[in-house]
């Protein structure tokens, strides 16, 4: 009991930390190097699993498949990247005070209650070249719709810029969340210091919502990254495979083709890809941080 007292203010929270912890231990970190071994062997799922070493990385490099997949998945990034500055531009119009708005922000929840799956099959409908909106609106203007769905210049697009609508959503909720804690003391003295539109953002409440920003686009990039749901219901990666990217490959590879090693392998790149980003952007943030103090 007295070794509990001394020490109650670091065991406490680690009492409580500890299932947690053991939880992602075993089911996330586990699965990380389960994974990374299976990439070692040749396997179907059945069978013996045989070594073969770095054959499914060799054969990787050899894949066009592969970089298809890994070009789209730069094209969702670069696309997805727009997502917390649009969610910031959102956030910064909705929270302003003006009747009606609070059905506005309610808006923006939509897509967040939606499951990936009914927003796929929502923009399926919207993209549909005979009977779509899309349709519809081309008609309107005295033009045939594209069959975007259908097309290998522009599927990927489609599909990525279907995706950016709920991830618009969660960085409008993250702002939102970030703008009601803001100082308000420190707003009030830049008022008073005549500060007004651009300054009173670019100096005063951007640096509030530092932290936010870490967290919209470091979920957005992972976002982007880890991409599955959107291809499978609206394209399962086609046509030809010009949609696909790297976590539909893996499961591909993996459950349809019954090839686990090869797919171990392409999910193995896809999570170095990750942990170095997500590496360097903690460690510029934590340089961004001792540098402001």
């Amino acid at each position: 009991m007295t070794i509990w007292r001394r020490n109650r203010s670091w065991l406490w929270p680690a009492f409580f930390i500890a299932p947690g912890i053991i939880l992602f231990g075993i089911v996330i970190v586990g699965s990380s190097v389960q994974s990374l071994w299976i990439s070692f062997f040749q396997w179907d799922g059945f069978e013996e699993m045989q070594w073969i070493g770095l054959g499914n990385y060799i054969e990787m490099l050899d894949d066009p498949q592969f970089y298809i997949s890994l070009r789209n998945n730069i094209i969702w990034l670069a696309v997805f990247m727009l997502a917390p500055p649009l969610g910031l531009f959102f956030a910064l119009l909705i929270n302003q005070q003006i009747r009606g708005m609070r059905i506005v922000k309610s808006l923006f929840f939509m897509p967040l209650v939606m499951s990936q799956v009914a927003v796929g099959v929502v923009f399926t409908w919207f993209y549909d070249p005979s009977s779509g909106l899309l349709a519809l609106f081309f008609e309107a203007m005295g033009a045939t719709a594209p069959a975007l769905l259908s097309d290998p210049r522009w599927v990927t697009l489609a599909v990525v810029f279907a995706a950016l609508w709920p991830q618009v959503s969660f960085c409008v909720i993250l702002f939102m969340a970030g703008l009601n804690n803001l100082d308000e003391s420190q707003i009030e003295a830049a008022r008073v210091d005549n500060a007004r539109g651009w300054k009173m953002l670019w100096h005063v409440i951007l640096p509030q919502l530092r932290q936010v920003n870490f967290i919209a686009i470091a979920v957005t990039v992972i976002g982007a990254l880890r991409s599955f749901d959107m291809v499978s219901v609206m394209t399962s990666g086609g046509p030809f495979g010009s949609s696909d990217v790297l976590a539909y490959q893996m499961y591909s590879q993996s459950i349809q083709a019954y090839r686990f090693g090869y797919g171990a392998a392409i999910a193995s790149v896809l999570f170095a890809i990750m942990v170095v980003f997500i590496s360097w952007y903690l460690w510029r943030m934590l340089r961004m941080e001792k540098e402001g103090a």
